[in-house]
Formats: structure tokens, C-alpha cells, sequence
């Protein structure tokens, strides 16, 4: 997989699944912006480690909900570093709670982020790509939340939903421009974010009963959007790469312990 001379963009990167499909495209050759949330010195660390690599790296903090933010974000990144070839849609957020006493301001910032903050980042990154006439390709980083009702999660689940058809229209609609659009469903993926959730000692005990053995990692995710960003996958689009284990085959296919 060959992204040399390729600039990429990054949401939600600065660690977890959006900081290792920066990391395995600048394995790639793929010079890289990682956005992020975190403090500045989290990003400029995280930053300073796919420099390591030999490619260049900008780390720009700055909430993809707001639409001006994520424009200038786009904007910045096509004047420092030149152009935009690669964008991948990763930012999230999640709460778990049950619909009977679901807490509507978390609720909505879920749908803002997972929903409208990929809206801005796809829509703008589409315009720009046009624009400059780019062949290019993106990424949304989705789940198997779109197509399972997870209980607890349903602003989650109908974010996740929302965008795998937000991602397959605007395929077939950008597919005359040459501007590639896929999906990527990872199953349950040892990141940061699930100790919000889940203890080591339950992350530990899931992991053996995923059919392959294992929570997926950051880089498994990275490798596979890495790939469909590439001319590799030059022949896809609107299409779902499920990154799971096997998490989602039938229940009696999973291991016990």
C-alpha cells in the first residue's frame, strides 16, 4: 500500500483508532493532519511520534461540531501543507444510557459529533476535492452499531446508521469527480475510549471471546483504511469493510470462557 506524495487528514487522532489510521498511513508514505480534541501538548505529542516515520505532520486541535471549525481545520490544512488527497472521518463521541432516561443535551452532542461533524468534514473535504479536481478518497470510520440495535446506545446506533448511508450516497454522487467514499465497521477495538466503559479485567475476559481470539487494535483498523484510501482499492467504493475478529458472526460461533 503506496501513499507516498499523498496529504491526508485526520479526525479525532491524537490517539485511538483515528491516531492509528495516521499512523499506518504515514507508514504508507502519507504526509498527515491529525485533529483533536486533546490538549495541544497530547497532539503535538502524538504528532511528533508519526514524524519518526520521516513523513511531515501538523497537529490542529479543534471540535468538528462546528461547522466553521471544521472548515477552517480543511482550510488550513490544504494551504500548509499544500493539498488534501486523503480524508478520514474518525471523530466520536458516545454515551451509554437507556432511552427511558436518556439525557437529551448528551444525546444530541452524540448526533452532533458522530452525524454533523462528519457531515462538515465530508461535505467540505467533497467541495475542495472538486475544486482542485482531485481524485481522492475517504474514509468514514463507522461501526456495527449502523446495522445492530446495541441497547444503551441508541444516539450511537442511529448516528452510526446515519452515516453509512450519508457515505454510500455521497459514493455514487461524487463518483463522476473520481472521489472515492468507503466504510469501515471495527469490532470491539482497544482503545482509550472503551475504559470509559469497561474495566481492564472486562476488556481482558472480552477479548477471549471474540472467535479470533482478540480485541482488534488501533493498527488493525489503521491497515485496513489505509488500504482502501490507496489505489490498491482503486475499484471500490460505497462499500463496508467489516474489521471485526468475527464479532458480529452468529452468537454460537463465539468462544466461551
Amino acid at each position: 500500500m503506496n501513499l507516498k506524495g499523498k496529504v491526508g487528514l485526520v479526525t479525532g487522532a491524537s490517539q485511538g483508532i483515528g491516531f492509528g489510521c495516521a499512523l499506518e498511513m504515514a507508514k504508507a508514505g502519507a504526509d498527515v493532519v491529525i485533529n483533536h480534541l486533546a490538549p495541544e501538548e497530547a497532539g503535538e505529542e502524538a504528532a511528533a511520534e508519526i514524524r519518526k516515520l520521516g513523513v511531515r505532520c501538523l497537529s490542529m486541535r479543534g471540535d468538528v461540531s462546528e461547522q466553521a471549525v471544521m472548515e477552517k481545520i480543511i482550510d488550513r490544512t490544504i494551504h500548509e501543507m499544500g493539498k488534501l488527497d486523503l480524508f478520514v472521518a474518525n471523530a466520536v463521541f458516545s454515551e451509554r444510557e437507556p432511552l427511558l432516561s436518556a439525557n437529551v443535551p448528551l444525546f444530541k452532542k452524540t448526533m452532533d459529533v458522530n452525524f454533523w461533524g462528519t457531515f462538515y468534514g465530508l461535505r467540505y473535504v467533497a467541495q475542495k476535492m472538486v475544486e482542485h479536481k482531485t481524485r481522492g478518497s475517504i474514509v468514514v470510520i463507522s461501526s456495527p452499531h449502523a446495522v445492530i440495535a446495541m441497547p444503551n446506545a441508541m444516539a450511537y446506533n442511529a448516528a452510526k446508521a446515519a452515516i453509512d448511508q450519508m457515505a454510500r450516497t455521497a459514493a455514487l454522487e461524487l463518483a463522476e469527480h473520481k472521489i472515492r467514499v468507503n466504510i469501515i465497521h471495527p469490532g470491539w477495538t482497544d482503545t482509550p475510549g472503551e475504559r470509559k466503559f469497561y474495566t481492564e479485567e472486562q476488556l481482558a475476559i472480552a477479548g477471549k471471546t471474540i472467535p479470533l481470539g482478540r480485541m482488534g487494535n488501533i493498527h488493525d483498523i489503521g491497515r485496513a483504511a489505509t488500504f482502501l484510501l490507496s489505489d490498491d482499492a482503486e475499484y471500490m467504493t460505497g462499500s463496508t469493510m467489516l474489521v471485526d475478529g468475527g464479532i458480529t458472526l452468529p452468537v454460537w460461533a463465539f468462544k466461551r470462557v
